[in-house]
């Protein structure tokens, strides 16, 4: 499976976006964050679609809930 998330020095200042777009992750968790939906977020940003957003929430949750291997 791809990434839904792109780090290139050549995209951005190599900042995380979305792949296949000059969208930077961030954008997603200020909207999040300011109160606006998803729905909100997809429309300002249309090369955006769902299913990477709702990817990158995942893959942000799944590392929440990363627990280390004890040794």
């Amino acid at each position: 499976m791809l990434s839904p998330i792109t780090i290139s020095p050549n995209i951005q200042s190599g900042e995380p976006v979305f792949s296949n777009t000059r969208v930077p992750v961030k954008n997603l968790f200020d909207y999040l964050k300011a109160g606006h939906s998803l729905n909100e977020f997809l429309e300002d940003f249309p090369s955006v679609t769902k299913k990477q957003a709702i990817e990158v929430i995942e893959h942000f949750e799944n590392l929440l809930h990363f627990q280390p291997a004890t040794v």
